[in-house]
């Protein structure tokens, strides 16, 4: 790390401290040249790599955005949606890769949406899914039904 006064190319971590969700490290160092203290702050880098193989940095307004939509009109407010988008961050970064292809994003965003509301989940399943026929939406909610059936069952067998 170079000194940002002197320009010194090396510099001592005096303390290390990470942000409150663990994202990020906040270190303060010293230039052993001028000994002038500084502050950096390390993030890791997850990065979307998009069908044309251009790679951008994760943006959970993006997420944020594309969900909206299929939220418009239902009781869902920006707090549920900043929720979403650090669970579906959340789930990527556990993969362990450094870089996404975007389709996994919106994989990614599904089952979270799924657990938010049902409607807007096959609003957006309809988009990412590209469901072309009443067929898909019948599957599909076939599907919810399914485990909405299953989990009342578990909650009233408790």
């Amino acid at each position: 790390m170079f000194c940002p006064f002197c320009k010194h190319p090396d510099s001592r971590v005096i303390d290390s401290r990470t942000n409150e969700d663990g994202g990020a490290i906040r270190r303060r160092r010293q230039c052993p040249e001028c000994q002038r203290r500084f502050t950096t702050v390390e993030t890791t880098l997850l990065l979307i790599v998009k069908k044309s193989g251009v790679a951008e940095p994760f943006s959970r307004s993006k997420v944020i955005n594309g969900v909206r939509k299929a939220c418009q009109g239902r009781p869902v407010n920006e707090d549920d949606l900043a929720v979403l988008a650090q669970r579906v961050e959340d789930t990527l970064r556990a993969s362990g890769a450094a870089e996404i292809p975007a389709h996994e994003v919106g994989l990614a965003v599904l089952p979270h949406l799924r657990e938010l509301d049902e409607v807007a989940y096959l609003r957006f399943a309809s988009v990412y899914r590209s469901f072309e026929s009443l067929e898909d939406f019948e599957g599909e909610i076939a599907v919810l039904r399914a485990n909405h059936n299953l989990s009342t069952k578990t909650a009233t067998s408790k």
